[in-house]
């Protein structure tokens, strides 16, 4: 079967005609970024406010990008992408915490989900944030390679152990942790975490995985010097490849602070530095199993190229591919029916604290050039297709 990311009849298969209309809706929204500020003013405003407004999020933008406010409720969600399948990336969205007593919340919450997905092959993955663990302060700290108190200390230590009892609950059910990239200033301390936990628990199979932002310039070294590391210390090198999700604010504070931008001058390089990094883990498949966590055609396109030359079945646990939750299903869908191994992101947690995500979301869409169009062209093609008014 050739893969065709234009087929629209197999992208939108698990969505029922309400469904594609609500898309077509939100997708429509978007595509006007004078009306997403002001929906985005509005949410944080009524959120401020405490006026009713959580059914209309729930029913809206949170159905189209979130699984479910509760584990159970995400389940569904997954149940319902693996009749197609689809595997998920279960991704407890709550952001922006401080205090210990957050991060020890937060620590029993990823527990529990390890747990919840001990028998279910859909959900292969958990999505782990550093900074869902630890202060924002102290990875800076730890990044400039500054003198720590003593409390300091102690508390880095208690994040490695929350870290560690996280990763070692998933190695103990087979189930795999991707370890978010976060910004260039504090991405030293996530690094070497990710690298303590991958010389742990990637002995004989791969637990966990480092993420790499190819947007930034110096990442396709990092990725090589990945690799030598896990070869001199014996452990297999879990790469998820993505392009990156902090471009506007690292070239903002690059220029504020008067230091070159980590990030590439233009769109050609750094898609030019993800697909040979493809190429790069492809070639080093005997230590490197590799994510390809991206919305671009043409990068999914060239991961299958390259496994076709290289003789790798389209089945390989060698290889996995990723969208988000509620976008990109041409992607998704058409691998998945080729007999890729794909999973979707899907966030879940109560509707006021995922917010952030969503406003992400929606900013992305607009910003994103060419991405909310392409949504919206393919799901006036399968309305079109079944007959429906947009």
């Amino acid at each position: 079967m050739e893969l065709n990311f234009n087929n629209t009849e197999i992208a939108f298969s698990a969505k029922a005609n309400k469904e594609m209309k609500l898309a077509h809706f939100l997708f429509g929204s978007m595509a006007k970024p004078w009306l997403t500020k002001m929906g985005i003013r509005f949410t944080k405003l009524s959120f401020a406010l405490h006026l009713p407004i959580k059914s209309l999020i729930k029913t809206t933008i949170f159905k189209q990008f979130c699984g479910g406010e509760t584990l159970e409720e995400a389940n569904t969600t997954a149940l319902h992408l693996a009749k197609y399948d689809i595997g998920v990336i279960m991704d407890y969205g709550v952001e922006g915490k401080s205090e210990e007593a957050e991060f020890e919340k937060t620590t029993e919450t990823f527990l529990k989900t390890i747990s919840f997905a001990a028998d279910k092959d859909y959900i292969p993955f958990i999505s782990l944030k550093i900074t869902g663990f630890a202060r924002f302060e102290l990875l800076e700290k730890l990044h400039e390679g500054l003198t720590l108190t003593q409390s300091e200390t102690e508390e880095a230590q208690r994040v490695f152990e929350r870290i560690d009892k996280i990763c070692a609950a998933a190695a103990k059910l087979h189930k795999m942790i991707l370890i978010d990239a976060e910004e260039s200033w504090i991405q030293k301390p996530v690094d070497d975490f990710t690298n303590q936990m991958m010389q742990k628990y990637n002995q004989h199979e791969v637990i966990v995985f480092n993420t790499f932002q190819m947007y930034r310039n110096d990442r396709y070294q990092f990725l090589q010097d990945s690799l030598e590391k896990a070869k001199l210390e014996g452990y297999q090198l879990g790469a998820k490849l993505v392009r990156g999700a902090y471009m506007e604010k690292e070239r903002a504070r690059a220029l504020a602070n008067h230091y070159p931008s980590p990030i590439h001058e233009n769109k050609a390089a750094t898609d030019k530095d993800f697909d040979r990094a493809v190429t790069f883990c492809l070639q080093h498949t005997d230590r490197i199993t590799l994510f390809v966590g991206t919305h671009n055609e043409n990068s999914n396109m060239h991961t299958t190229q390259i496994m076709q030359q290289q003789a790798m079945p389209n089945t390989s646990s060698k290889v996995y591919f990723s969208q988000l939750y509620g976008m990109s299903d041409n992607i998704s869908f058409n691998l998945a029916k080729a007999g890729y191994h794909v999973s979707k992101y899907l966030p879940y947690g109560p509707v006021e604290d995922v917010i952030p995500y969503l406003m992400r979301r929606a900013e992305e869409n607009t910003s994103v050039a060419g991405q909310t169009g392409r949504e919206l062209s393919l799901i006036r093609k399968e309305l079109e297709r079944r007959k429906l008014k947009a």
